[in-house]
């Protein structure tokens, strides 16, 4: 059995579900050892630092700590083993997950529950991938994000009005 911890801020009762998300903002879940890089795959992460970020700020939801993760060989465990399925369930509500690796199966049950991964190249301070995901979200996003933020309810900022001239 895995053994799940959350870490959040409160400002009233004591709750064991994660805040609700910001009006417009969009959840993300950053895989990391530390709470202060993405630095980790997404099975070896003891940690996932969850934030909701909108175009002008991004704020601190809640940490949530694992004490059973792989070793990052992309070996498995015997069958019956699920240590996927806590992590999916304990990142419910999130829209994307920021991680250094993810192995497909663990992808395709991420996306089943509306989690879009991301895999980053190299280890990096959580502030750069929020700063990245704010300047997706103020700029044109990619496709793959504009269904991500329909999904969420995120407002769509419609672009600037552009006069052609003959």
């Amino acid at each position: 059995m895995t053994s799940l911890r959350r870490l959040s801020l409160v400002t009233d009762e004591a709750h064991a579900s994660p805040p609700e998300r910001q009006a417009g903002a969009l959840r993300v879940a950053i895989a990391t050892q530390d709470l202060k890089e993405l630095n980790a795959h997404f099975g070896s992460a003891k940690r996932f630092a969850v934030y909701d970020v909108t175009r002008a700020e991004w704020n601190f939801v809640e940490a949530v700590a694992f004490d059973d993760v792989s070793d990052e060989r992309g070996t498995h465990r015997t069958e019956g083993d699920d240590r996927i399925g806590p992590k999916v369930l304990a990142l419910k509500g999130c829209h994307l997950l920021f991680c250094l690796a993810i192995g497909g199966p663990a992808a395709a049950r991420l996306v089943a529950a509306k989690i879009h991964p991301i895999k980053v190249q190299h280890p990096e301070p959580i502030a750069s991938v929020l700063s990245r995901t704010q300047e997706m979200l103020r700029k044109a996003p990619p496709p793959w994000l504009r269904k991500v933020l329909a999904d969420a309810g995120v407002p769509r900022k419609k672009p600037p009005f552009k006069d052609h001239e003959d």
